[in-house]
């Protein structure tokens, strides 16, 4: 019996560890959510207030592992909600693992389509491990660039 308790305290500390883990993950629609209201702030306050306010705006630009970032048509870093460091940085030429340049698809979403997702594989920051990455890019109407958004799949 004392076996069956142990046994099942530890099945249920593993589920509860899990679940956390899962709910500090974001989605893609939370991803996409937050790109979105990116945009709209852009447009409220100008790009140059809104890209300050996702590098240092913890409170409202960073949820559970999402965080704002974003690029020039040139690929780069105009904000970054992760890594302050990046800003001004020109990544266009900055590979994945497998040699996939994902910046410079990702300009090329926001330029040619508008907004769409891309796939590449990163470090998670979390884990240390390399994972497959997906980032929603949007246009900012008028401006050579966009906000993105990444989630770890």
């Amino acid at each position: 019996m004392k076996l069956f308790r142990t046994l099942t305290t530890l099945l249920f500390a593993g589920v509860v560890s899990v679940s956390a883990m899962a709910q500090d993950h974001g989605s893609k629609d939370e991803a996409k959510a937050l790109a979105t209201a990116a945009l709209a702030h852009v447009k409220k306050v100008g790009n140059d207030q809104a890209f300050k306010d996702f590098t240092s705006d913890k409170a409202n630009w960073t949820k559970k592992d999402l965080y704002v970032f974003s690029i020039d048509n040139k690929g780069a870093v105009l904000a970054h909600g992760a890594n302050e460091k990046l800003i001004g940085k020109v990544l266009i030429d900055l590979k994945d693992q497998n040699g996939k340049q994902f910046m410079r698809e990702l300009v090329d979403v926001a330029m040619t389509k508008g907004e769409g997702w891309v796939d590449y594989d990163w470090a998670n920051p979390t884990t240390k491990k390399v994972e497959g990455k997906s980032t929603f890019v949007k246009r900012i109407p008028g401006f050579d660039g966009g906000v993105a958004v990444g989630i770890y799949r």
